[in-house]
């Protein structure tokens, strides 16, 4: 859904039931103003029923959707999944009020990979941003996801998608001291210093949950100098060049983003580590005018990933708790074992993540 001048446009979504599922393509209006739904219906082709889209407004008052998850049935409990890529451009007809029109659009350029789950914001130049997102292997009992951490832009104006580039933070070179350059060993400590420059470094961060579930997250790091700076090759002429991005977002779907003033936010998201999903709380921050380096504003915090649940250990010491006097009457057993069942057996605010698609939990 976005909002167009006093209207607020809805399109698609889904619906799942227990016994069946349907997707939809269809076109609504809230007006604002009278707080009224009205049902739209563009000419021309638009987009086939999915949900988990993203919608953005351009500067001419187009509204382009991109992308997008459905899913249908192959066989009896076999279901398979489609990640769209396609993109349309929603477009008021002029002097027909209430009036609209779909066209399919093809973007040239460095087009994002199909994905799913990923997040999208309006750039200052009214360019849309995309970030992130999984693409899914779908097999007829498994399905691994691929996460990923790319930054592109969409043009509306010159209908082209281009990756989103870092700079890296502006470095001076250093000069070398004419007199030390024919010091024996010096050939041999600038080649190993070229060869420590060109190694990223990688940070891991072990998540551990109580199970013994382990799940990392790398980050990658530019190469440092004793200062603290990136290593850079030194020479006599002194031009500034660019240096390799110190830290960037760990790959991950259903980020937050929100741009302010310039600057591009991006909070959270989600990742998997074999069955299990792991949601992030890190902060990060990209001034897109220099589009140099992330910043991190909050790091993520793996004590606060833990999921607690119940484990045997426990259970153990409350039966040997029982065993010495201390425990449960038999009353209290039977309380305690209702209010388990009770217990829903998803993650908070997550009740029906195995019956749902990876974009609509």
């Amino acid at each position: 859904m976005v909002a167009w001048k006093r209207q607020l446009i809805l399109f698609g979504g889904f619906h799942e039931s227990t016994r069946d599922y349907i997707y939809y393509n269809d076109l609504y209006a809230f007006n604002l103003d009278a707080f009224t739904w009205s049902r739209l219906s563009p000419s021309g082709t638009g987009p086939t029923p999915r949900s988990g889209c993203q919608m953005t407004v351009t500067a001419q008052g187009s509204i382009v959707i991109y992308g997008g998850y459905s899913k249908q049935r192959v066989r009896k409990d076999v279901d398979r999944g489609t990640q769209h890529s396609d993109m349309f451009l929603l477009k008021a007809e002029e002097g027909r009020e209430g009036r609209w029109a779909w066209t399919r659009v093809n973007p040239s350029g460095a087009k994002p990979t199909p994905r799913s789950g990923f997040s999208v914001a309006v750039a200052p130049n009214h360019q849309t941003l995309l970030f992130g997102g999984v693409c899914d292997d779908e097999e007829d009992e498994s399905l691994e996801g691929h996460f990923l951490s790319d930054l592109h832009f969409y043009d509306p104006v010159r209908n082209r998608w281009f990756a989103g580039q870092l700079k890296g933070p502006k470095v001076e070179k250093r000069r070398r001291r004419r007199g030390r350059r024919g010091e024996p060993g010096d050939s041999s400590k600038q080649e190993l210093k070229g060869t420590r420059a060109q190694e990223p470094l990688q940070v891991a961060r072990e998540l551990v949950a109580e199970d013994g579930t382990v799940a990392t997250v790398q980050q990658g790091l530019a190469a440092r100098g004793p200062a603290g700076q990136p290593e850079s090759d030194d020479s006599d002429d002194g031009p500034s060049e660019a240096a390799v991005p110190a830290v960037e977002p760990s790959a991950r779907s259903s980020a937050m983003l929100a741009v302010k003033h310039g600057r591009l936010y991006l909070y959270g998201g989600m990742f998997e580590a074999g069955d299990r999903q792991v949601t992030l709380s890190d902060l990060y921050c990209l001034d897109l005018h220099k589009m140099e380096e992330w910043t991190v504003l909050v790091e993520m915090d793996p004590e606060s990933q833990e999921w607690l649940e119940e484990t045997d250990s426990e259970e153990d010491s409350d039966e040997v708790k029982g065993a010495e006097g201390g425990g449960e009457s038999e009353e209290d057993e039977d309380s305690g074992e209702e209010a388990r069942e009770q217990r829903p057996s998803a993650a908070p605010g997550e009740p029906f993540a195995d019956s749902l698609p990876r974009t609509e939990q």
